[in-house]
């Protein structure tokens, strides 16, 4: 369903909507770069919603079926990550401070007062900056598989920096499932691999809801001009639990760590094997962490 927040159209999935579970505790699930709210895997999903939670999910703005901006135009990466690494901040067509207030927008739209937000990758920096902005909303935090933003931390692999960098050989179907088939086997669990059919499928199934690589562009940008925010962990007063991967090839293992170390009392857990990606066995380790920080809050 499309609700308007923060002044768009977001495109919204509450398994409260229809009023049978708009009395359990909320968890709002916030998905990462580029990518839709189906992305989340119906196995994460269900165990929250038999656990007792209301489970709110959203396509970040820019993507899937939520407001495009495409009149702010297409930016010039390259141009925008020689900025980020001479030590300049990036302009940006948006903020990541605004995609939190779309988040926090979604739940008011909702009626929902407190919620846990659980953000992966580009969404747990919105989740991070949700906590920043509006303590008061979040029963809890967990981020996965995310960073501070801080200076010096590892970068991606340079084989995993080229694919995304890197164009379809044309826009045909085929070849954009191509692309995006290297793509996230590039960036997947080494342990817990996912069959290239099943791979194939699920793209194919989020090509034809929508395809924005324009709207992914702009999300990076605003990722990068958002340099001030590892100073500001320190504020976070949400119960946090940060999660990642031992063996994430985009978002190095120090960046999680670095994560829990600047957020007060948070809890850190790592996982042998987890690229970043959410396989079935990645999904069970993750929610056998996180449901007990849940209940606990």
């Amino acid at each position: 369903m499309k609700i308007r927040a923060n002044q768009i159209e977001i495109e919204v999935e509450d398994s409260g909507a229809d009023g049978s579970q708009a009395d359990r505790p909320v968890v709002v699930l916030v998905m990462g770069l580029g990518m839709q709210l189906i992305a989340w895997p119906p196995g994460f999903v269900r165990p929250l919603l038999e656990a007792g939670y209301r489970v709110i999910r959203f396509d970040n703005r820019d993507i899937g079926l939520s407001t495009s901006f495409d009149h702010l135009g297409v930016p010039n990466l390259l141009w925008v990550m020689l900025q980020h690494r001479l030590g300049f901040t990036p302009d940006a067509p948006y903020r990541l401070h605004d995609m939190a207030g779309d988040a926090l927008g979604v739940l008011d739209a909702l009626g929902v007062a407190r919620a846990h937000v659980v953000g992966v990758s580009m969404g747990g920096m919105i989740a991070q900056r949700m906590a920043l902005a509006a303590p008061q909303r979040l029963r809890s935090l967990t981020s996965i598989m995310s960073s501070s933003g801080a200076r010096g931390l590892p970068r991606a692999d340079a084989s995993v920096l080229r694919v995304m960098m890197a164009r379809p050989a044309s826009a045909q179907r085929d070849a954009v499932v191509d692309h995006y088939v290297k793509l996230y086997r590039a960036i997947g669990s080494p342990a817990f691999p996912t069959p290239v059919d099943e791979m194939r499928q699920r793209i194919a199934f989020g090509l034809e809801r929508s395809w924005r690589p324009a709207g992914t562009a702009r999300q990076m940008v605003a990722i990068a001009n958002d340099t001030g925010r590892a100073g500001e962990l320190g504020k976070v007063a949400v119960p946090t639990l940060v999660l990642h991967g031992k063996a994430d090839p985009l978002v190095p293992y120090a960046c999680g760590q670095d994560t829990a170390r600047r957020i007060p009392d948070s809890r850190f857990v790592g996982f042998e094997g987890m690229g970043h990606d959410l396989p079935p066995p990645v999904v069970s380790m993750l929610l056998a962490a996180m449901l007990p920080h849940l209940q606990a809050h």
